[in-house]
């Protein structure tokens, strides 16, 4: 049997990825699915332009408000498993990537993004559900707010400083999302442009790294997904440390593409690995040709939702030359 869940921030199924898909049946009782959409146009918002827009995102984000987010921890050693680690490697990979938080709908939560080398030197990779949504019932799209990026965030600590989002690059396509078709999922891919930290430093020099970006990389090849998961799907790992959103997490194994079914119609090229990441992970990179000794691979895609055919995938878009590069090219330049 294959389903589908979400373990980001769809709100398909919630924060958590508890709620059940929904489905709109017609008279006839068979599913109306609208057409493949064609790569549309860019969609960009400002987050926080002014000076005073960034220091209230900057205010708004209190420590006791981010420890907030954090799930209780059980005080138990953690699991190195392939399908879901920490990560303890002090390199690239562990300054690039951070935590992104921002306000959806009014409620506050986390994804994860990832520092890449771009011409402005301040733009992250992440899913576009992290920088736009829907509500429950797929209606009232709305930009998330109050979106500050955290690089190498480690229990409640910002060892680079803290990076107010100044603009939000996605799909106008993803716009249409209703959260119930499986076809917008091609384009749950998105870019936040940052403000210099407090320092006056741009992101990329305040990590002193980046990762590469990657168009059109075939998707069956050996992965490492990397993200602040705050939940798992694997029960006897629930409360770790890297799963209550206070580390960095990370799987590694081949990717599989997840198959469309009558039941669930999925675009192509929607890649992952074995991986029990949940909630928080969403917008993490899904590296090729990743080395483990300096931390730097290519980022070819970003963590969207959950594929379970047997076992659990972390899956999602694998970033092309068609959506993917309009994006990074407006936000690099923005």
């Amino acid at each position: 049997m294959t389903s589908r869940t979400t373990f980001g921030l769809r709100k398909r199924v919630g924060v958590a990825g508890a709620v059940a898909a929904l489905v709109t049946p017609t008279l006839a009782g068979i599913v109306q699915l609208p057409a493949t959409a064609k790569p549309g146009p860019v969609a960009i918002h400002g987050v926080a332009v002014t000076a005073a827009e960034r220091q209230a995102v900057l205010a708004y984000w209190t420590p006791q408000r981010i420890a907030d987010l954090k799930t209780p921890s059980a005080q138990v050693r953690p699991v190195a498993k392939p399908d879901g680690a920490p990560w303890t490697g002090a390199d690239a990979v562990s300054r690039t990537v951070g935590r992104l938080f921002f306000t959806d709908h009014g409620e506050d939560t986390s994804c994860t993004a990832t520092v890449l080398d771009s011409a402005n030197r301040s733009t992250v990779v992440t899913a576009a559900h992290c920088v736009n949504n829907t509500d429950l019932i797929g209606e009232d799209n709305q930009w998330s707010r109050n979106v500050l990026f955290i690089p190498g965030y480690r229990d409640g600590r910002a060892p680079y400083g803290r990076f107010v989002g100044r603009l939000s690059v996605a799909p106008s396509t993803w716009l249409l999302n209703d959260q119930i078709e499986s076809l917008y999922d091609s384009y749950d891919q998105a870019f936040v442009v940052l403000h210099p930290n407090s320092a006056g430093r741009r992101v990329q020099d305040a990590v002193g790294a980046a990762q590469r970006i990657g168009y059109d990389v075939p998707g069956a090849r050996m992965v490492h997904q990397f993200g602040y998961p705050r939940s798992s799907s694997d029960e006897t790992r629930e409360g770790l440390p890297e799963y209550i959103g206070e580390r960095l997490a990370f799987c590694v194994g081949p990717a599989v593409e997840q198959q469309s079914t009558e039941e669930w119609p999925e675009p192509p090229g929607q890649w992952g690995t074995a991986c029990v990441m949940g909630g928080g992970s969403s917008g993490g990179p899904r590296f090729a040709n990743f080395d483990r000794h300096t931390g730097l691979g290519t980022v070819v895609g970003d963590n969207s939702h959950g594929y379970l055919p047997r076992k659990r995938y972390l899956v999602g878009p694998q970033f092309s030359t068609a959506i993917t590069r309009p994006l990074f090219e407006r936000a690099q330049h923005s």
